[in-house]
């Protein structure tokens, strides 16, 4: 047997010794910028207006489980765009106006219309979608007959019938000659990239992503979504609502698992609001910040004191929560009644506490969710919440017929909002959203009628449970209320 002779040896331990010490270095050196990267993420998650919640979630999450904590804020974690915001700002502020807002029912300064950087405005004509079929068959109209421009923003544009439908209607009307901007959601429509619009683009139409989720391209966030659904023809006629893209939104016949969803076609002054937005978000994914697009000129209906609404913009590009402001003035201010709509329903305290107090002092509180809705994590976090209120006095109902996606606010039988916001953290704080406040009576009793033909189909909250929930329950439904200010 032969032994390594002694210089051999050496050599291997000095090289290890080497090892020990490169590795070491690059051990410590990784903990130093790992600690330095999470003292920066915690400064600019303490500099965000967050919720108490929310912030602690993330604090815990980076401080006791750094490797997992630190990648997913920077995946998840954003909020606000502070150069997004600034850029597109300019869009949302409203011009000076010459004349006073005075309306009959709501007076000049009235804090509502104070919440919102764009103003309410009358002389707008609706006419609401109640039912999947209805809005396809308006949206598809509305397609048929434009002359000049068609603009959608959607959330979901889904590889189905339906979806290959309005993309192969978008094409015929490109080739004719319509101006089509289609504006998707990366992540929404992830299942529609590639080719699936490519017909619109060889007709001559124009498609947009609106941030990509991965970081190899700019502008991206895996967090940020914009969720508002717009769709402007000609500069005259708008649709916004709830309504996705899809076969499970809307569709030409009726299909039982359909989701029942709730929007408006909009003609009047609030289409040059919407169009507004529209623009900012357009301009902003294609980068033409500076490059403003024009409309053909058409003369517009009369302003009366009718059709009176508010268009309001909330997300990662608005200064402050102006339609979170906006609902919680709606709740605080109410008389009498409130009535929430939602498919989801994880409120903030100070949003949950409002209402509570409202319903100690007096007030009706009513709260209609779909008996289950798509997403099971988010009823395990609804339940706390919705015991919380309805042992306050509040009447919750769960719609039987299916899943619930229509998103609305009652206050008084006087005033209502509808858009894309549900009542959850991510919509009311994080995603790109759009709300219609209608403060006419005309339109709000169409809303009131709606909302009783829903509490027909609902049912109490956890009727069928004769005991509270077990051990088990308890604990997922904890869990899950924990993660949902990181959802």
């Amino acid at each position: 047997m032969t032994l390594p002779a002694a210089s051999s040896l050496a050599d291997v331990s000095s090289e290890t010794v080497r090892t020990g010490i490169i590795t070491g270095i690059a051990s410590h050196l990784f903990t130093i910028s790992g600690f330095l990267l999470a003292l920066i993420i915690i400064a600019r998650l303490m500099r965000e207006k967050r919720q108490p919640s929310n912030t602690l979630s993330w604090l815990m999450m980076i401080v006791l489980i750094p490797y997992l904590g630190v990648p997913l804020y920077l995946l998840f974690g954003g909020r606000k765009i502070r150069r997004l915001a600034a850029d597109k700002n300019r869009l949302f502020t409203p011009p000076e106006h010459k004349e006073k807002i005075v309306f009959p029912e709501w007076p000049e300064g009235h804090p509502l219309f104070q919440a919102a950087t764009l103003p309410p405005n009358s002389g707008n004509r609706i006419d609401f979608l109640l039912t999947g079929e209805d809005a396809f068959l308006k949206l598809e109209k509305e397609i048929r007959e434009a002359r000049h421009t068609i603009h959608i923003m959607a959330f979901i544009l889904s590889r189905d019938e339906v979806g290959r439908r309005l993309v192969s209607l978008l094409a015929k009307r490109a080739a004719e000659g319509v101006k089509i901007r289609l504006l998707l959601d990366a992540l929404g429509c992830f299942k529609t990239r590639g080719g699936f619009v490519d017909p619109i683009r060889r007709a001559g139409g124009e498609i947009a992503r609106f941030m990509p989720v991965l970081p190899i391209q700019t502008r991206w966030s895996a967090n940020l979504r914009n969720h508002r659904k717009i769709a402007i023809f000609d500069h005259r006629t708008a649709i916004v609502g709830g309504h996705n893209l899809g076969r499970q939104y809307m569709g030409p016949t009726p299909w039982e698992k359909r989701f029942h969803d709730f929007g408006a076609l909009i003609r009047g002054p609030a289409v040059e609001d919407l169009h507004k937005i529209f623009l900012a978000d357009w301009n902003y994914a294609t980068r033409k910040e500076a490059e403003p697009l024009k409309m053909p000129e058409e003369n517009p209906p009369r302003s009366d004191r009718s059709g009176i609404l508010q268009v309001v913009a909330s997300g990662p590009d608005v200064v402050n929560d102006p339609l979170y402001e906006a609902i919680l003035l709606l709740v605080q201010e109410a008389r009498e009644t409130i009535t929430i709509v939602t498919p989801y329903f994880i409120p903030d305290e100070v949003l949950l506490r409002s209402l509570i107090i409202k319903l100690n002092s007096g007030k009706r509180v009513t709260v209609i969710v779909p008996r289950r809705s798509n997403h099971p994590l988010t009823d395990l976090a609804r339940a706390h919440y919705l015991r919380e209120l309805r042992d306050a006095g509040a009447r919750i109902l769960t719609f039987m017929p299916g899943m619930l996606h229509a998103k609305a606010i009652l206050v008084d039988d006087r005033v209502a909002m509808f858009g894309s916001v549900n009542m959850d953290l991510r919509s009311l704080f994080v995603n790109f959203e759009i709300g219609i406040f209608s403060f006419s009576k005309k339109d709000v009793e169409k809303i009131v009628l709606w909302i009783r033909r829903l509490e027909q189909q609902s049912e109490a909250f956890e009727s069928d449970r004769e005991k509270p929930p077990g051990f088990s329950r308890t604990l997922a439904e904890d869990l899950s209320r924990l993660l949902a200010p990181l959802l």
